[in-house]
Formats: structure tokens, C-alpha cells, sequence
């Protein structure tokens, strides 16, 4: 049994459309001994319009985009790549690799080529069960930084060696092979087929997700209870707090135990809420608040900034 690493750059990436101008990939054996390596470049039949993750232009590729109108297109190279990604002899695995999956399938559809047919792993994943990280996607030079391997961004041969060495740099912190490592971390790999994709997936990342759903939920709820409980407050036109605007970060709005009695002393001071921080002229927040609303309001001239102590205190 052989690794297939694998790694594509694309001229363009739209939703309806991944114009593909490198294949690259790195097959090596179980103990991470390279076979094979090879950087395979295509014709897109299209402009180059480099994007980063973000969609923000500044992309650049380590190659000669002239070049490319010289080489053939996907209908020339898909069956060299069917066969590598299909053979029963390879475990396909990548960086992220339901995008490059994606971007397979949606050249197969612009040359109305047979769906591709196979398994594929994710080192991303597994790093992130690995780690417990799953707070944020990370990025293949974030990866090879912390697991000391070196690359060429953007080059996709080179980024695919990076990554079969971030693979051998897990396995060898776990004492196994990769197959190993995928049953130890219970990642599930994904699968093309028929044109329809499904992604990796691990139990520790799934119990994750599943957590953030029902947070995500609860705050929703207590959001939509804080607002009902706002929208029957009345100000007392003659409170010492007359003119007085105020706007809470969210953690405090979420929190109905604080914010709702804040509100009744606020209103009952002739102070008034609003939900929006361009209309407050008093906001709240917890020390050591790093959220976006809180952010923005450091942003704001002459906006008045105070804690929470600070505005308990003001509301005596």
C-alpha cells in the first residue's frame, strides 16, 4: 500500500468553476520513502485571476503564466490523474482536501468528463483532532512551522512533499503509520463519486461542531429574549441618566442574569438602549473583551468606554 499526496493550483476559482493549472503530488510507501514526484502542469483555457483564501487578489504562483498556453489542457492529463487518485494500491490524502476534491470535480463537469471515483484523507484534520484545534482552519505553513518542515508556498509538487512530511511528522509523534493514525485519531475519509463529495470527518471534530451548534443556538435564544425584554422597557424622561445612550457587548447581552437588571436600572435612571453601537454614547464591556463589537468601539470618537464594575457603580 503507497501514499498518494496530492496538491492543485487553480488560475481562477469561482463557485460554478476551478480553472486547474498544476497537479502536483509525491507518492511515497508506508514508512514515507518517496516513490515518485511530479509537478504537472496544465493549460487552464482561461485568465489567471489569483485570489487568496480571504477571495482578496495578491496571490502569486511560483511559475511563469505564460508558460501555460504551451502545455495541454485538463482532458489531456485527467486520465494520468484518475488512475494515480483511483488506484485500489493508493490512500489519497491532501492538505484541505475537499477543495482540491472540489476543484477536480468541477473540471470534470466543464469537459463533461466520468466523475472521478475514490477515498481521500485529510491532514488538516488530523491535525486538528491530533491537537484538539478545531477552532480555526489552519493553514499548511502554520502547520509546517509548528511541526518544523520546511516548503515552497503555492508550488503544488512542494506542497504536497509538505505535506506527506507533516503526515511523517504526526505519525512519527504517535509511534504509527498513517493508516494507523487515522484509526487511533477514528478520522473517517471522504469520498468522491458520482460527482457528489463527501468530506473527512473525526468523531472528536464532530462532537466539536455538534457543541458549537448548541452554544450558537443558545446565545440566538437568549439574544431574541434580551431584545423582547428591551423592546417593553420606558424611559423615565426626568432620570438622572437623561440622555444617556447605552450599548453592551454581546457576552453581556447574552447573559440575561446581568443584562436584564442593568436594563431596569438603566431605564429606571432615565437612561435609555440601543442595539446599535454607532447610536450609544456609553458602551459596556467585560476587561480583556477582544470581541468585534468591542473592537469597533475603541474605534468610535468620543465614545465612552467603561466596564462592567464601572457601570454598576454608575448605576449606584
Amino acid at each position: 500500500m503507497n501514499l498518494v499526496f496530492f496538491d492543485i493550483e487553480c488560475a481562477s476559482v469561482y463557485k460554478t468553476s476551478a480553472k486547474i493549472c498544476a497537479f502536483g503530488y509525491v507518492v511515497c510507501d508506508m514508512d514515507f520513502n518517496i516513490i515518485e514526484k511530479e509537478d504537472i502542469l496544465i493549460n487552464p483555457k482561461g485568465a489567471f485571476h489569483l485570489t487568496d483564501s480571504k477571495g482578496e487578489k495578491g496571490l502569486v504562483l511560483p511559475y511563469k503564466y505564460g508558460d501555460f498556453k504551451n502545455y495541454p489542457d485538463f482532458r489531456a492529463v485527467y486520465p494520468k490523474i484518475k488512475s494515480l487518485l483511483e488506484d485500489k494500491n493508493n490512500i489519497a490524502a491532501g492538505h484541505a482536501t475537499y477543495n482540491d476534491v472540489n476543484y477536480l470535480n468541477l473540471e470534470t463537469r466543464r469537459f463533461k468528463l466520468p466523475s472521478f471515483s475514490f477515498e481521500f484523507s485529510d491532514t488538516q484534520l488530523i491535525y486538528m483532532t491530533m491537537t484538539g484545534g478545531f477552532s480555526r482552519q489552519y493553514g499548511l505553513e502554520y502547520i509546517t512551522k509548528d511541526l518544523n518542515v520546511e516548503f515552497t508556498p503555492h508550488r503544488a509538487a512542494d506542497d504536497a512533499y509538505a505535506t506527506m512530511r507533516v503526515a511523517q511528522a504526526m505519525c512519527a509523534s504517535r509511534g504509527c503509520n498513517f493508516v494507523q493514525l487515522e484509526e487511533q485519531l477514528k478520522i473517517a475519509r471522504g469520498r468522491i463519486e458520482n460527482y457528489s463529495i463527501t468530506k473527512p470527518r473525526s468523531s472528536d471534530y464532530s462532537r466539536y461542531t455538534e457543541i458549537r451548534r448548541a452554544e450558537k443556538e443558545e446565545r440566538s435564544r437568549a439574544r431574541r429574549d434580551f431584545y423582547i425584554y428591551l423592546s417593553r422597557k420606558k424611559r423615565r424622561p426626568d432620570g438622572r441618566l437623561s440622555g444617556k445612550v447605552f450599548n453592551f457587548a454581546r457576552c453581556i447581552e447574552d447573559d440575561l442574569s446581568i443584562s436584564e437588571p442593568l436594563l431596569d436600572r438603566i431605564y429606571a435612571a432615565g437612561g435609555e438602549y440601543t442595539q446599535k453601537l454607532a447610536l450609544c454614547n456609553i458602551y459596556c464591556a467585560p476587561a480583556g473583551d477582544n470581541s468585534t463589537r468591542t473592537r469597533t468601539a475603541y474605534t468610535r470618537e468620543g465614545l465612552q468606554i467603561i466596564t462592567l464594575d464601572a457601570l454598576e457603580e454608575l448605576l449606584k
